[in-house]
């Protein structure tokens, strides 16, 4: 087969693969989705390096990458995920399935801190008490706690208060028995605004708490 005819039949298949996730569970969805992008990496790398035979190497490879996503995705994380959204209902939580499969809570403001504050607040108990109890649920799994400042204030107040922020919701998940080591926090100031700091509505969307839960592929 010509090189560019064996390229076509694989991105072909590949595209067929993406095309058929109506009918899957958001879990399936998310593992063929990533197999269908990876294969297209796949076919277009393989095919610049190998021809026809790297095409579809590449298509295969990418493809087992695509659909691993970096991390697993087991029926444990989907079910915490779904526990989630039911304990953060009307809350203002967002919870949801990341590209490279992680669980994401992205915890706003009126929800987690106060402005210029660290300490937790009342309303952001309940959701980290449930969260750590997925937590226990799931030993394996490990998390990482990003907090964001908006662009009020320098960089030299930003920056430790984010931190503070993470290590806030980290110190209250070991309090509820979660184990440290499990835990990476970090703070990223002002640097990674999601709405506008020009606007007080801006402000308070990019003041929040990001945590990511991954469960490793050895884990399986």
């Amino acid at each position: 087969m010509k090189p560019i005819a064996s390229s076509m039949t694989c991105i072909a298949l590949a595209l067929a693969v993406l095309s058929g996730c109506a009918n899957m569970s958001e879990t399936q969805q998310g593992a063929a989705k990533g197999a269908g992008i990876g294969a297209l990496a796949g076919v277009v790398l393989g095919a610049a390096t190998g021809g026809s035979r790297g095409a579809a190497q590449g298509a295969v490879l990418g493809g087992a990458l695509g659909a691993g996503g970096g991390y697993l995705w087991s029926k444990k994380m989907q079910d915490q995920k779904l526990a989630m959204e039911q304990a953060t209902v009307g809350t203002g939580v967002a919870v949801s399935q990341t590209a490279d499969n992680r669980l994401k809570l992205d915890i706003p403001s009126d929800v987690s801190f106060d402005v210029g504050r660290s300490a937790i607040k009342p309303n952001f108990a309940p959701v980290l008490n449930h969260f750590a109890t997925s937590l226990n649920q799931n030993a394996v799994t490990t998390v990482t706690i990003i907090g964001h400042t908006d662009s009020t204030g320098s960089d030299a107040i930003n920056n430790p208060l984010s931190i503070d922020r993470a290590d806030a919701a980290r110190d209250y998940l070991v309090s509820r028995g979660v184990a440290r080591t499990r835990i990476v926090t970090d703070g990223r100031g002002s640097r990674e605004p999601v709405a506008d700091n020009a606007t007080q509505q801006g402000r308070d969307k990019n003041r929040r708490v990001e945590i990511y839960v991954a469960e490793q592929m050895a884990a399986r």
